[in-house]
């Protein structure tokens, strides 16, 4: 618990034992469960914690209001990570008034059955007066719910934000924002540009000094450096001019013609990554594409077709609206290279990809031929 301004208390937790979050992304550093309270005329939780802290999450809340009850839990989000409490909530405080809007309380019906406090359903627009602090509400569907809303409290100038501007990593963990951030909302809320960048449009009428998200630490200083980010991510441009080079290898020779196209290009002062698609966080990878302006993919040819990995790569990459890249191919295959056909293949139903015009191929292991290739790309990405 901390205080985040002098009325405003953080009541979430850190969750330390969690290995995977939403069952597929690694989280090593855990992750954090964001939870607010504001103690006013009239006092408002802000969102819930997952089940796997329910309790610890009442203790920090019991701890605050110090004999008060609440009056207000204002649900900007009914993920369950966020929304799981929330039966535990009524049964505890049943005076207390549930604020959210017509999709939530159906939502919430569907998860937890049926509600028996009152609902107070608010509209874009709506304010919410505590005292001292005015809450207005504005809706931010398909962000990445449709049901999710932010919420500004007008007297202190903070964005309840719900899930934008989060990432992983428990509270307890300190590191930089920002990879795990760009990890985080590229692989949950990437599919959804557009509707970020109406959010964004929203943010930019608001005097934001401080952003309080339900994943990770609450944002204070240059706040335009994070609505900048969200803005780049959301638009799918590239954060870096660089290369990323992503590898499928079985024996390690289509690693080694990947390597020496990182070494050529780094010879060049070419800002430049290279992952193991077999054993690099997959998530990361995703990442990492959306951050860099060009793209090479190294895999052999496998059953006629390419590495499983490089193919779980590839359709992830879609699914998240990749684009606005340049994209080149590195193939191996011993008697019948087709992994360079099938990834371009792929890629051509993506928006806005543009290929080099150097396609490497290794027969089996590299040689003069293949060399030459890769120096041969290695100038065409320098070029772009």
């Amino acid at each position: 618990m901390f205080n985040v301004t002098e009325d405003i208390f953080y009541i979430g937790v850190d969750d330390t034992d969690l290995d995977l979050f939403e069952g597929q992304y690694a989280v090593p550093n855990g992750i954090s469960y964001n939870s607010y309270i504001c103690i006013d005329k009239k006092i408002a939780v802000f969102d819930t914690v997952d089940k796997r802290k329910t309790c610890e999450w009442l203790k920090n809340l019991e701890c605050v209001l110090n004999g008060s009850k609440p009056d207000y839990l204002i649900i900007s989000h009914v993920e369950p990570d966020h929304a799981a409490s929330i039966p535990a909530f009524t049964e505890k405080y049943p005076s207390a008034v549930l604020v959210g809007n017509e999709k939530t309380f159906a939502m919430i019906k569907r998860f937890f059955g049926e509600v028996t406090s009152e609902m107070l359903i608010v509209k874009e627009g709506d304010t919410l007066d505590l005292g001292k602090h005015k809450l207005t509400f504005a809706f931010a569907p398909m962000v990445h719910w449709p049901e999710v809303m932010l919420c500004y409290d007008t007297s202190e100038k903070i964005l309840f934000s719900a899930d934008a501007f989060g990432k992983f990593g428990a509270l307890s963990h300190e590191e930089d924002w920002l990879d795990e951030a760009r990890r985080y909302y590229i692989n949950i809320v990437g599919k959804y540009g557009v509707p970020v960048q109406s959010v964004l449009k929203k943010a930019a009428a608001l005097d934001i000094k401080t952003i309080c998200p339900l994943h990770g630490p609450v944002l204070k200083d240059d706040i335009g450096y994070y609505l900048g980010k969200y803005d780049i991510w959301s638009s799918y441009r590239p954060e870096d001019d660089g290369v990323l080079i992503v590898c499928a290898s079985v024996y390690g020779n289509t690693a080694s013609a990947a390597e020496k196209l990182f070494d050529e290009l780094k010879s060049r002062s070419v800002k430049s990554e290279i992952l193991d698609l077999s054993r690099c966080d997959g998530a990361y990878a995703v990442a990492s594409a959306f951050r860099y302006s060009k793209l090479v993919i190294a895999s052999i040819t496998y059953d006629g077709g390419i590495m499983p990995c490089a193919e779980a790569f590839i359709n992830k990459l879609k699914a998240k609206n990749f684009s606005n890249r340049t994209v080149g191919f590195i193939q191996n295959g011993s008697w019948a290279p087709a992994a360079a056909k099938i990834m371009r293949t792929a890629f051509e139903s993506f928006k806005s990809v543009l290929f080099c015009d150097v396609t490497v191929t290794v027969n089996s292991a590299l040689d003069k031929k293949a060399e030459e290739q890769i120096t041969a790309l290695a100038t065409e990405l320098t070029k772009f």
